[in-house]
């Protein structure tokens, strides 16, 4: 959708809906027309949301938590989740159900996507904390998997502990994967030991770094529940890694170098989302205004610029900056989303928002206007 057609439909739409709100409709139009109009975000980053895009009812597709999408190739839709009945959805664009699969994944967290020689595959991380279906909560060792795009198990990475990298008392609980150009695979440890794992695109063990005891504080992750690769700068990737408990983003080089950290204050992050020049990512939790945090339900997503400047806050209240600092965020007075997990952007600038805890609901869809 190019830049003046999505105006044209925004000021359609916002027009629209004053003239509906100021006109002597009957009540029940009124509360039809924002529920059908509703419009989120703020600047040049602002949504129609529509709710009900998935087409699936539970009473056929068993769902509890939406943790993470990509899309393949052939443009199809793939949400990752910890439900074992299917792990893994599989979406077109307009919200029909193409195919459901897998029953391995009880701790269903982290996915990522990538094509190799033309060829899509899956790296799955299994977080090891799950949920049964009595809603009593287990925790075991998380693991990594290389897939198809269909499910078949081309490799797992080692567990740290197995191969020297973790003593006996360090957890391994992994979030998130990451592909470097060159192959290499970059483990979150994000719920276990807050390390950054490297191996080779064979599963080979290269270096960790992060943890929580560093001499030197900026290598320090706290809840590391992202990682990322940042292309924005073709020529110089760096890796993006979430530090949620401390509400920032801290990059790195390739090789686990510290670059610098980006602040986003009262938000509790999940990974970052690369689209052009911007970044995309879910906040799962946010401070209420009298300081207290991880409450349930204080989710949104927050979208960033190619200066790293937070330009719009989709279910949260407008971003503000003071002497060129970010001051605290919040949810919006009228919220969208419990548990904001992930956010996936199509080629329209459209965004698909998967949640956590949020009563077994399929993901949301952000219309760009």
């Amino acid at each position: 959708m190019d830049i003046n057609r999505r105006n044209f439909v925004k000021n359609t739409v916002l027009i629209g809906t004053g003239l509906a709100t100021t006109a002597s409709y009957g009540f029940h139009f009124i509360k039809q027309l924002h529920l059908e109009d509703e419009i989120i975000g703020h600047g040049d980053y602002q949504y129609k949301v529509c709710r009900d895009w998935a087409q699936i009812s539970r009473a056929h597709t068993s769902l509890l938590n939406c943790h993470e999408m990509q899309m393949d190739s052939k443009g199809r839709l793939l949400m990752l989740g910890d439900h074992t009945k299917n792990n893994m959805l599989v979406f077109d664009k307009s919200g029909k159900l193409l195919d459901a699969w897998g029953t391995r994944y009880p701790g269903g967290h982290g996915l990522t996507l990538n094509n190799e020689g033309g060829e899509d595959v899956l790296f799955i991380v299994d977080c090891g904390w799950w949920q049964d279906r009595n809603k009593k909560w287990h925790k075991q060792a998380g693991v990594v998997h290389k897939t198809t795009i269909d499910g078949n198990l081309i490799f797992s990475l080692p567990d740290p502990h197995t191969i020297g990298v973790y003593n006996k008392d360090q957890i391994y609980m992994p979030t998130e994967t990451a592909i470097g150009p060159n192959g290499d695979i970059y483990v979150a440890d994000g719920y276990g030991s807050d390390y950054i794992l490297q191996y080779s695109e064979n599963g080979e063990f290269i270096r960790k770094w992060g943890g929580h005891s560093n001499e030197d504080e900026n290598y320090n992750l706290l809840n590391a529940h992202g990682v990322t690769i940042d292309y924005r700068d073709k020529n110089n990737p760096v890796l993006i890694c979430t530090s949620r408990t401390e509400n920032c983003f801290k990059f790195f080089t390739l090789d686990g170098k510290f670059i610098k950290t980006v602040y986003l204050p009262g938000a509790m992050i999940c990974r970052a989302v690369i689209d052009d020049d911007n970044i995309y990512t879910g906040v799962c939790w946010s401070e209420t205004r009298d300081g207290k945090k991880w409450i349930k339900n204080t989710g949104f997503t927050t979208i960033l610029d190619a200066n790293n400047k937070v330009v719009s806050n989709p279910g949260g209240e407008k971003p503000v900056y003071k002497n060129g600092q970010l001051q605290k965020m919040y949810q919006s007075d009228k919220p969208v989303f419990a548990h904001g997990h992930d956010v996936l952007c199509d080629e329209d600038k459209n965004l698909y928002v998967c949640q956590w805890n949020a009563q077994g609901t399929p993901p949301i869809k952000l219309v760009r206007v």
